[in-house]
């Protein structure tokens, strides 16, 4: 006999999960082990005989062979059926449940467990894949299950797997009437009355603006529907939060308390809280039952419990961009425009000069004047000066009252009459339309281009190695101490997001934080600071600080516990490149700016480490469904033009990942390298860093990855080698010189003893024509001996080219390539035909190996005085030993008293 178990007081969801089971485990039959639902109950009245049901009375247990359960992992939900699990006859145990999270004690052999809003969608998705059809009553009792666990897809946790159940449901007959009747029935007489008593009795607090409310009911049995009862209450009163209690006599001296909570105060998670009591259910309605407690008690605790989960409000302070660009009411209007421009701003500030805020001039403003010709006149006779101001501690909900009050898209936040920061509309929206999606810790957030969170404690510090993550807390201690944000920032971020969730194994080499310092503080050295504050914590780093750019890094090399790492601290800050290709300008600025100033969206993600907001993740601009669609996106359309070097870092990361560079993206790219701007760049400016020593830094990153020829292969097809040399295309002729470097390098340089990633742009450099190169490698900045190798390749190419065939025997080959030092020989080899190459390989394998028989202490035995003659007697037994003339010693020492007699 194959069973299936609803938990008892069974809903629809369980009946409507255990229906579906039916059809997929063919003549299995549906216990109900404790009762159901009074609307079940009066649903399976009019349609029992449509399904498969069996009392549990009638079963014999020795006959049982598999049980399934649905709706729940607990057994002390299964009522007396709980000790069929033990059976010996029983073979299977089978578990569906959509609550996650939760340590089941049912001893399943196969379990379907999956964050959807109803156990009865997978059951669906099973049926579906196997192509059984379903009759009218089966569909409509599963498609219950569904439109009541999912609030008809309007609860959190619905999913859009359980709407495409329903329209499949919708598809087989489901009774749209008959859900209609029975999604919602309406309370019992017996509800009703407790209801009237629940009004009356019902307790209440305010606390951040939310309306959290509890009532103790005492009825003389267990009343059924107390769910419909909570969700009436919540609905009448519009309360925030509710926990009911319903206390009741379990036999003389026994009783039992049952609790249903519902919440809708984002962020909370009453599933947590219940399931510290035994209970459970899912972040916005959870229940518990208890046998002989302290219902006050008990319930005092779940309020508690709440209280402590309800979010503090965001304020101003949380929302808003600091340090504001300000100008004074004599800047003109002119200037205010080249501001605006260089900035991106819509609207200025303008405070006097002791800083007090006295108006503000949108860039619609500037454009008026500038049409009617008023550029040299000051900003004060256009500015608004009836500003809306907030303070810091505004909250959100004030915040955007004011906004909407008075269509207002900016507000400036004063504090002692100074200004402090700004809030824009653009922050509120994105504050307001986060979703947020809870994992099976009620911790983990579905991301739309907004801020949202990781699980910090759990994702963050279980997945990096220990000692990384100690770093990582030590570095948010430090500046919490003086009062400044700490964010992890850039690549490392992406890392974590991408890594697989090893367990305390990820070890980022190369870390990059940001300190947003501004908000009680406006010293522009904040990173700076805190990078020599961590020196004294971990004296085995190397501290380096780069004053122009704002940052300090620290610098661990072979440490026995963080091994070769590399840490960048920043203070906040902004870009302005004053040419293309040239060293950025910064200025301290926002952690929003800092993040629009990178390159690509997937680096554009800051991850919060100091409290209060711990584990917050800042996605401004869509990099994390970038991260999903596995695709690259510029931030701004003109960041190529700037910047060429994140063509190439855009090409690393998509051959690196596997992603795909964004059609626009490409099309900027194509752009920016087909527009000459470089060109132009480099005649009118003698200093282009990124089209040098950042370019040749980002070539290194390539030409030493696995991935560098595809790398290469990507650059040509965007044109872009020609960031390197105009006339530099990556043909068939230079392919094949690089198939020739990795065989020489692999054979004479097996350790390695040279840089073969410089190796590699070399030979790139090589197959310029010889008046480019070593241009090129100069402007590039390449090692002097590189620069000297590629200057003279041309000159020792032709001498090889023309000599080598001369030479008759191995001893003038190896006087001819002696001369010539490993890089030499292995960039001729590549640029010469096969006869000639064959040639050098040889002299690299074989005759370079061969030494003189005789060496000086033989040739001092002998009776030769030391002197400069060992040379020319060494080198001619040498020649000849190559040649075959000498073969031993014996013939050795005939060959120095023929030649060189004492």
């Amino acid at each position: 006999m194959d069973l299936i178990l609803c938990h008892t007081t069974a809903d629809f969801d369980a009946l409507g999960a255990a229906v579906g089971l039916t059809r997929l485990l063919s003549g299995s039959k549906i216990v109900l082990p404790g009762g159901s639902h009074p609307t079940v109950r009066d649903f399976l009245a009019l349609y029992r005989d449509e399904y498969p049901l069996i009392e549990r009375r009638s079963v014999s247990p020795e006959k049982i062979r598999s049980l399934t359960v649905v709706d729940t992992q607990h057994s002390d939900r299964l009522g007396k059926a709980a000790q069929w699990l033990d059976l010996p006859t029983v073979k299977e145990i089978i578990v569906y449940d959509h609550h996650l999270g939760q340590e089941s004690d049912i001893p399943a052999t196969r379990s379907h467990i999956d964050s959807v809003g109803a156990t009865t969608t997978l059951i669906v998705e099973q049926l579906q894949q196997q192509e059984i059809s379903l009759t009218a009553a089966e569909a409509t009792v599963m498609a219950l299950g569904i439109h009541v666990d999912t609030g008809s897809l309007t609860y959190d946790q619905s999913t859009a797997r359980d709407a495409l159940a329903l329209a499949w449901l919708m598809q087989q007959g489901a009774s749209l009437s008959v859900i209609s009747t029975y999604r919602d029935p309406g309370l019992s007489l017996q509800l009703q009355q407790l209801l009237t008593k629940s009004l009356e009795s019902l307790e209440s607090l305010s606390l951040y603006g939310y309306t959290v409310a509890w009532v103790t009911l005492k009825t003389e049995a267990f009343v059924p529907g107390l769910s419909s009862l909570a969700s009436e209450l919540v609905e009448l009163t519009e309360i925030d939060a509710l926990l009911l209690a319903n206390e009741y006599p379990l036999g003389e001296e026994d009783s039992r308390l049952t609790v249903i909570g519902r919440s809708q105060i984002p962020k909370t998670n009453l599933n947590l809280l219940f399931q510290l009591l035994g209970g459970g259910g899912h972040s916005q309605a959870a229940s518990l039952n208890l046998r002989e407690v302290d219902s006050q008690a008990i319930l005092k605790q779940l309020l508690d419990g709440i209280k402590a989960q309800i979010p503090h409000p965001l304020t101003a302070r949380d929302l808003m961009s600091s340090p504001v660009r300000t100008i004074l009411p004599e800047t003109t209007i002119a200037e205010a425009q080249r501001i605006l421009l260089r900035y991106g701003h819509s609207g200025l500030f303008v405070v006097d000069s002791q800083g007090q805020l006295v108006g503000i001039i949108s860039r619609r403003d500037i454009d008026i004047a500038l049409h009617h010709g008023f550029s040299h006149a000051p900003v004060k006779g256009y500015m608004t000066k009836n500003l809306k101001t907030i303070t810091p501690d505004t909250t959100l909900p004030q915040i955007e009252s004011v906004m909407v009050t008075y269509d207002i898209g900016r507000l400036p936040v004063l504090e002692n009459e100074q200004l402090m920061g700004i809030v824009t509309r653009t922050d509120v929206l994105r504050e307001l339309h986060q979703e947020w999606d809870e994992d099976q810790e009620g911790q983990k957030f579905k991301i739309q281009n907004s801020k949202s969170k990781i699980p910090l404690s759990t994702e963050l510090q279980n997945r990096l190695a220990p000692e990384l993550w100690q770093l990582l807390t030590t570095a948010s201690q430090e500046a919490e101490k003086r009062g400044w944000h700490l964010y992890l920032v850039g690549g490392a971020v992406r890392d974590l997001l991408l890594a697989e969730a090893t367990s305390g194994t990820l070890m980022i080499k190369d870390i990059d934080f940001v300190v947003d310092g501004f908000h009680k503080s406006a010293d522009v050295g904040a990173g700076v600071e805190l990078a020599k504050a961590l020196q004294q914590l971990y004296p085995a780093a190397r501290l380096e600080i780069h004053g122009a750019f704002q940052t300090a890094a620290l610098l661990w090399h072979k440490h026995p516990e963080l091994d070769s790492l590399w840490v960048d601290i920043a203070t906040a800050r902004t870009e302005f490149y004053p040419y293309p290709a040239a060293n950025p300008e910064v200025e301290a600025s926002s952690i929003r700016q800092d993040l629009y100033r990178r390159d690509f969206t997937i680096n554009a993600i800051a991850l919060r480490l100091t409290s209060p907001r711990a584990g917050e993740l800042l996605d401004f601009f869509g990099g994390l469904l970038d991260l999903q669609a596995k695709q690259i996106r510029v931030l701004h359309a003109n960041s190529f033009i700037e910047d060429p070097t994140r063509i190439f870092r855009g090409v690393r990361f998509a051959v690196r990942f596997g992603f795909e560079i964004e059609s626009q993206t490409e099309e900027f790219i194509r752009y920016a390298i087909n527009s000459g701007v470089y060109d132009r760049t480099a005649q009118e400016n003698s200093r282009t860093p990124a089209l040098q020593t950042r370019l040749k830094t980002e070539l290194k990153h390539i030409l030493e990855a696995t991935y560098w020829k595809s790398a290469l292969q990507l650059l040509e097809n965007l044109g872009a080698l020609q960031c390197i040399h105009p006339t530099l295309k990556l043909e068939a002729e230079l392919l094949r010189k690089l198939r020739l470097l990795e065989s020489c390098l692999r054979r004479f340089d097996p350790q390695p003893t040279l840089i073969h990633w410089e190796m590699r742009l070399e030979t790139l450099i090589a197959h310029l024509t010889p008046q480019y190169r070593a241009k090129v490698a100069k402007n590039l900045q390449l090692q002097e001996d590189g620069i000297q190798r590629l200057q003279n390749l041309a000159s020792a190419q032709t001498e090889v080219i023309e000599s080598l065939p001369k030479c008759q025997s191995p001893s003038q080959v190896v006087q001819l390539l002696r001369q010539y030092d490993l890089p030499m020989l292995i960039l001729i080899a590549v640029q010469s035909p096969r006869s000639l190459r064959h040639q050098i390989w040889k002299y690299l394998t074989v005759w370079t190996n061969v030494q003189p028989l005789l060496n000086g202490n033989d040739l001092k035995k002998l009776g030769y005085k030391p002197g400069p003659q060992y040379r020319q007697i060494l080198d001619d037994m040498l020649a000849a030993t190559l040649d075959g003339v000498i073969k031993d010693r014996t013939e050795a020492e005939e060959f120095l008293a023929q030649h060189y007699p004492i």
